[in-house]
């Protein structure tokens, strides 16, 4: 029955809003246990995109911080049955490594989806010239490529006098 014209709103979308309240409050050793508990949604779609909105925000908080290895470690092992949320923290790994100096290739980054391509080109000129030399040259898509060959022109010009 509807009220005033309008619709209820289905259970799905109120625990979507009542898990992204939980994640953001979450803390410690709580954060996996509440993420498991949200994975074994029966609506996996619902739980992937609201523990996936968790983990980028996580993610890029942490990016830079030295607890963000123990950190991807547990979550990483938590979200292990998710292929999608598996595949999303590899590649926040990667963009650390490639921002911190730590292991990488040019295969990691070339074989990156368009996501991660994108997400780091926007991380402006945080990124080194190597990874923004291959992205201009290789980048999955015209708009990474783009966007990497401006960032590595615009790192590489002299400052203009004053």
């Amino acid at each position: 029955m509807t009220t005033h014209g309008t619709a209820p709103e289905p259970a799905e979308h109120l625990r979507f809003t009542q898990y992204l309240h939980l994640l953001e409050s979450v803390t410690g050793a709580d954060e996996n246990d509440l993420v498991a508990h949200i994975l074994d949604d029966p609506d996996a779609l619902m739980a992937d995109s609201a523990v996936c909105r968790h983990l980028d925000r996580r993610a890029a908080a942490l990016l830079r911080d030295p607890r963000y290895p123990l950190w991807a470690d547990g979550l990483g092992r938590t979200v292990s049955r998710s292929a999608f949320l598996t595949r999303r923290m590899h590649e926040w790994t990667l963009l650390r490594d490639i921002l911190l100096d730590g292991p990488w290739t040019a295969a990691d980054l070339l074989g990156a989806s368009d996501w991660l391509q994108r997400k780091a080109t926007a991380q402006h000129s945080r990124l080194p010239p190597p990874a923004l030399r291959l992205l201009a040259d290789q980048g999955r898509t015209r708009r990474v490529r783009k966007a990497a060959a401006q960032l590595l022109a615009s790192s590489t010009k002299p400052p203009e006098p004053s």
